[in-house]
């Protein structure tokens, strides 16, 4: 697997610079706007485009085709692209959390408590998403793809939110606003699991052309 994901890391990685830098002069420009902090809601998703753009590069290419001679099992290939998309989305945090840090000693509003927070629901809308779109990367072709892709943005939200609407009947969210975002974490990465293991069995079946 580490072959496979350096190969996808060299591919990308004019990419993955640029959205590394972006995230930090974005975080460092739109501190006299905006909250510095809440760039993590949004970094660890978007910095996870490049999987995708790997996806469609090999089935493009026919790669997928090629690579099952070597010896490398499907449930490999997988495991990498899941990898893959964990190492973005953290290279996107960890961008995110540099101008947060750079600030952090001049601007009150930057807290601990506000990292955790933003940095929980970022990381949560990019498990779901990534745990939507995955598998469908999969089983349509590489323009659906792409639209299932930007859709899993949006229902990764609607789905954090009745996560957090279902855990208010239990938990008040207002008074225990920490938890309620771990539990809608630990819930993300629970399904982004299962994302993989479905996305195994539906490559396990398929016929690469």
């Amino acid at each position: 697997m580490k072959g496979v994901l350096l190969k996808d890391l060299y591919i990308a990685k004019s990419n993955i610079l640029v959205t590394v830098v972006s995230l930090i002069v974005l975080g460092l420009g739109l501190s006299f706007l905006l909250e510095t902090g809440a760039l993590l809601v949004l970094a660890p998703a978007v910095s996870t485009t490049a999987v995708f753009i790997s996806i469609t590069s090999d089935a493009g290419s026919k790669w997928n085709k090629n690579v099952l001679t070597m010896p490398i099992t499907r449930k490999r290939l997988i495991g990498e692209k899941f990898v893959f998309y964990i190492l973005l989305a953290g290279l996107g945090f960890i961008a995110a959390l540099i101008p947060c840090c750079i600030l952090m000693p001049t601007d009150t509003a930057i807290t601990i408590d506000s990292l955790y927070l933003y940095a929980s629901i970022g990381i949560s809308a990019a498990l779901f998403a990534g745990g939507i779109s995955l598998p469908c990367a999969y089983v349509f072709d590489p323009e659906k793809s792409q639209v299932v892709f930007m859709l899993s943005f949006m229902a990764s939200t609607g789905i954090i939110v009745g996560l957090v609407l279902l855990t208010n009947l239990f938990l008040s969210v207002k008074d225990h606003m920490l938890p309620a975002f771990s539990i809608v974490l630990v819930i993300s990465a629970i399904w982004f699991f299962l994302s993989y293991r479905i996305t195994v069995e539906i490559y396990q079946k398929q016929d690469i052309n």
